[in-house]
């Protein structure tokens, strides 16, 4: 059986890029609005990801936030139209690119049996190939996923992430002598502690990566630096609608001689709702194509 990081590389040979495409509907932007939420998310991705098929613009990996999908389910209710509807996604997204990567983006992390529990949730549950997962509890928190990873899933440690707030904590300055890539050893951010121990992760197990975000470059540079001999795959957040340049990210990647192959480069919004507000126009479908298109071109190895 092959590994999540040959799964990696032999996706980024077959499509000749190294991107990711979020799959977050928001419901009431879509093309389909029937008042039914699981036809019409089924109804908007089976024409976009078929036409994407066909006219064979495929990503190195597709990643749905569970966000977007639990939000429109209605417990109390009885109701699970958005739960469906990602479980619709997946059956399809297994059936048209069947050798393509699913990360599931649900940022989870707790202590250690409901990491357990959240870890199962992802890769028995949902059955997708990689989950994201904080670290901000620590290793017991990790562990469980670690052990689910077993060679063949992945998994993406928040390191440095994309959103404006992320120098809150993740930029705080800490004191340590062992950080590897920091000239100044006495001072140094959280997220670069937070890389040395996601790479003593993955050296413990294989598929363990981690996120970090294009909206700041120079963070990027130095991270990727310090991973690319390590076989660390990169999760890349913050291109598109976040600002972040896919051009610029490849070429900091290039830089920082990190394998290409090992990093999956995201863009949601800006290929799934380009237009933001309701109502989608009439031409929907080809300004989604020309900005998968794109992100394809500017990705490519």
């Amino acid at each position: 059986m092959r590994t999540y990081l040959e799964r990696l590389e032999e996706s980024a040979r077959q499509t000749g890029n190294c991107a990711c495409m979020g799959l977050d509907p928001q419901w009431d932007v879509l093309p389909y609005r029937t008042g039914h939420i699981r036809e019409d998310i089924g109804q908007f991705f089976t024409e976009l990801l078929g036409e994407m098929a066909t006219r064979g613009l495929v990503p190195a990996a597709f990643k749905p936030n569970l966000g977007y999908y639990s939000v429109l389910d209605a417990p109390r209710e009885g109701s699970f139209e958005g739960s469906l509807a990602l479980a619709d996604l997946l059956a399809r997204l297994e059936k048209l690119f069947p050798s393509i990567p699913v990360i599931l983006d649900a940022k989870r992390g707790d202590i250690a049996r409901s990491s357990q529990n959240y870890a199962s949730e992802a890769f028995d549950v949902w059955r997708c190939d990689a989950v994201t997962v904080s670290p901000y509890m620590g290793g017991d928190s990790v562990k469980p996923f670690l052990e689910g990873l077993q060679g063949t899933k992945g998994m993406y440690v928040l390191n440095r992430t994309s959103n404006p707030g992320a120098r809150d904590l993740q930029g705080l300055t800490v004191a340590d002598n062992m950080v590897e890539f920091i000239t100044d050893h006495d001072f140094y951010p959280l997220h670069s502690a937070v890389a040395r121990k996601i790479a003593a992760w993955a050296a413990e197990q294989e598929g363990t990566g981690a996120v970090v975000g294009a909206t700041s470059l120079q963070e990027l540079a130095e991270i990727a630096s310090f991973y690319s001999s390590r076989r660390v795959p990169l999760l890349i957040p913050g291109v598109g609608s976040q600002g972040a340049s896919a051009k610029a990210t490849m070429q900091v990647l290039r830089e920082a001689r990190y394998p290409l192959e090992l990093a999956r480069i995201n863009s949601s919004s800006a290929l799934t709702h380009p237009w933001k507000k309701a109502p989608a126009p009439k031409n929907w479908l080809e300004q989604c194509l020309a900005n998968v298109s794109g992100l394809l071109r500017e990705t490519a190895l």
